[in-house]
């Protein structure tokens, strides 16, 4: 699940006339419905991250060009924006965005290295320097530690371990020392909003995975 209620994003492991299943980064199976009225579109090559701008400046951009439902397959990697029904796992998508391939391969290999780089997930309990975790590909239950030298974030305000909560989302970066994941960088993105409307990515500038 995208933070901040954008929506959704994943791997398709099924397809139908109607919808296409996906995992998302969190491990959660979703429903992404779509009909006639769905804007299904391919993210261009080489479209910046989120937050990136492109290196040909903003008004050269490469727009997100129109494709078929039928152009999307098992494997590939897809974003969606609508009406997220949280408590069903599934998405009334008014926009389908096919993510560019090397965006994909970045999402895989970023699944290969988590547990081992970085982690993501709800917050479940705090034991002191302890966090304890739901989430990732699988969605497990992972822990990292905190000490001196790492730094806590919320946008781009500078927090403490302290202002993190039971239920936020987060994004942690790095390494597992001595048994435990030692945390570099710890990202929280809040408690995810309730179920609604949410925006669409047709700018082309998908969150494929945490960086």
């Amino acid at each position: 699940m995208m933070g901040g209620g954008r929506g959704t994003v994943g791997t398709v492991t099924a397809v139908a006339p109607d919808h296409f299943t996906i995992r998302t980064e969190l491990g959660e199976t979703y429903t992404i419905h779509f009909s006639v009225n769905t804007r299904i579109m391919k993210q261009p090559p080489g479209a910046p991250h989120r937050g990136q701008r492109s290196a040909e400046g903003e008004g050269e951009r490469t727009p997100p060009q129109p494709i078929k439902a039928t152009d999307i397959k098992v494997g590939d990697a897809i974003a969606s924006g609508g009406e997220v029904d949280a408590n069903a796992k599934s998405v009334g998508a008014v926009m389908i965005m096919l993510i560019d391939p090397e965006r994909a391969k970045e999402m895989r290999e970023m699944e290969a290295n988590y547990g081992k780089t970085w982690l993501m997930g709800r917050v479940t309990s705090i034991n002191e320097v302890k966090v304890t975790l739901q989430g990732g590909p699988k969605n497990e239950t992972q822990v990292f530690v905190a000490d001196e030298n790492t730094t806590f974030r919320r946008r781009r305000d500078p927090i403490t371990l302290a202002d993190i909560q039971v239920g936020d989302m987060v994004r942690v970066e790095g390494a597992v020392k001595a048994g435990a994941f030692l945390a570099t960088n710890v990202a929280d993105m809040g408690t995810p909003p309730a179920p609604g409307k949410v925006g669409n990515a047709a700018d082309g500038n998908v969150v494929v995975a945490p960086q």
